[in-house]
């Protein structure tokens, strides 16, 4: 008997670097990587796009627990989500360090572009969906 993967060719393509688009200004937020771990999907900030006159690696100020205070650059914002029927999902499964605040997380790609992600945060019935943008290398 062949023990693999319960997962579908194409569902490592969330693995990688992604750009991530400010949903209110339209503009380039971070770089992303997304990789897997313990059969999990992990995400960690590698760059912050950030103006002159911010500070170019700020802290979480406003998390809690062991990541407040803690550099954004370098911080795990998606935390073990797991791969059920063509999405990664999870509860607790995302950080916004600009708020501190932890939303349950699916994660999917894009049904017409396999170079978009989306990203949606939950609270209860409530959501609001991220669009990320691959990095090719």
């Amino acid at each position: 008997m062949l023990f693999g993967s319960a997962m579908t060719p194409g569902t490592k393509d969330v693995f990688g670097k992604w750009k991530t688009i400010d949903d209110e200004t339209g503009k380039p937020k971070s770089i992303v990587l997304l990789y897997k771990q313990d059969g999990k999907l992990y995400g960690k900030i590698l760059k912050l796009f950030r103006g002159p006159d911010e500070e170019q690696n700020p802290l979480c100020d406003e998390c809690e627990g062991e990541l407040h205070n803690k550099p954004i650059i370098g911080m795990q914002i998606v935390n073990g989500l797991e791969y059920d029927d063509g999405e990664w999902e999870g509860d607790d499964g995302i950080l916004d360090p600009a708020n501190g605040k932890v939303y349950d997380c699916k994660i999917w790609l894009d049904e017409d572009d396999p170079d978009l992600l989306n990203v949606r945060g939950y609270i209860g019935f409530l959501y609001r969906t991220q669009y990320w943008h691959r990095i090719k290398e």
